[in-house]
């Protein structure tokens, strides 16, 4: 009788014992992270520091948000910083590649005009909100004159990156003039503008405060206004455990690790360094994107707001946040890297060997957007021309 109890305890007993491992489990990835792990990220300041040589002021600010808005910056006076930042969009496009000259209408509706001899421009717009916080990291010294701007980290500063697009072919320039005669043509006619005379005197107390340097810090001093710092994760990380949901505390801890933190670290979700994925080249590009020094190489994108910034990547090829984790996951048969003028040894190291609960970790990804940013549009322009540029 005992005896053939026995068979039926054990059965009971591993039953038993994989039940426990499933709550153990299921508990484990409920649990709420620890010190050490969450000590890889971080929560955003509520400010945003500044270079010492261009302290933010009401007046500057007020500059730079006409001048972010006005389309007389670019050659054809159609495009405005606007026009490819706006808010409707999570001051990002919705595109794939950016339409700026000789373009008409926003986010998914916009498109050349025909005729058309202007391409898209190289590389997908990143979202300009919280950028006053690039190069930001846990723990380091913060120096925003020398934060990294771009895919490619080609500038350094807010006030070094707003003075590139315009002088860029694709983004405002066009063919009214030569890269090099872009800044001055649009200081040139700034200067004939009495609006604008009297809003860079009362920015910058010079003499003659019209210029191209005063014209980047104004709209630096704009942009680190475009702050997002109310996310459901900067509530749960300064201490509202209520703020996330249980699925998203389940993907923060995918999220970790999943070893996407080795890179998507810090208060912005970004290391600032240079690595190399094998993102598939965009096919609207005439040549493929070799990236940073010719090596394929591109920052970290920030990944704070990320719901609202589709598609993805330098290239913009991928649609959504479930064909971002799929690609770090790929399935099996899928070639060895998706741009095949990389190869899997050439990736680097910190490329995730495995994505563990990709839904749950979209949900946790949700939680990094924040909802009282700047959304405002200004009724006009000191120009007169239409606010935003063709937009409509």
């Amino acid at each position: 009788m005992a005896a053939s109890l026995l068979p039926r305890v054990a059965s009971m007993l591993a039953a038993a014992t994989l039940l426990l491992a499933v709550a153990c489990h299921k508990e484990s990835e409920n649990a709420t992270p620890s010190n050490d792990d969450l000590s890889v990220l971080g929560a955003l300041p509520l400010s945003a520091p500044a270079p010492a040589d261009n302290p933010g002021t009401p007046a500057k600010i007020a500059l730079g948000r006409a001048l972010f808005w006005d389309p007389v910056l670019s050659g054809g006076k159609d495009v405005s910083c606007a026009s490819c930042h706006h808010p409707a969009n999570g001051y990002a496009d919705a595109l794939d590649l950016a339409i700026g000259v000789n373009g008409q209408g926003l986010g998914t509706a916009r498109h050349f005009r025909q005729p058309n001899a202007i391409p898209f421009a190289k590389r997908n717009t990143p979202t300009v909100l919280n950028t006053a916080f690039n190069g930001m990291t846990n723990g380091g010294s913060y120096d925003p004159a020398r934060a990294a701007m771009f895919w490619d980290s080609r500038a350094q500063s807010l006030e070094a990156q707003s003075l590139q697009p315009i002088a860029a072919l694709e983004e405002m320039r066009g063919p009214a003039c030569s890269e090099s005669a872009a800044l001055d043509t649009a200081v040139a006619r700034l200067r004939r503008i009495p609006a604008y005379a009297s809003l860079f005197s009362a920015a910058f107390a010079e003499p003659a405060p019209v210029t191209a340097t005063n014209l980047g810090k104004a709209l630096a001093a704009f942009e680190r206004t475009l702050l997002a710092t109310d996310a459901p994760f900067d509530k749960y990380l300064r201490g509202d455990k209520t703020a996330l949901s249980a699925q998203q505390v389940q993907g923060l801890n995918a999220f970790i690790s999943s070893g996407c933190a080795k890179c998507h670290s810090g208060p912005m979700l970004s290391d600032y360094q240079l690595h190399v994925l094998g993102v598939a080249d965009n096919p609207k590009n005439a040549a493929s994107d070799a990236g940073a020094n010719n090596s394929y190489a591109f920052r970290t994108p920030s990944l704070r707001n990320v719901a609202l910034t589709a598609p993805y990547m330098h290239s913009g090829t991928l649609p959504n946040l479930g064909a971002v984790l799929a690609f770090y996951a790929p399935p099996p048969g899928a070639p060895p890297t998706a741009n095949p003028r990389v190869a899997p040894g050439q990736r680097d190291p910190l490329f995730p060997a495995r994505v563990q609960d990709p839904q749950a970790i979209i949900a946790f990804l949700q939680s990094l957007t924040a909802t009282s940013f700047d959304r405002s549009v200004p009724a006009t322009v000191p120009s007169g021309l239409a606010v935003g540029g063709n937009i409509q």
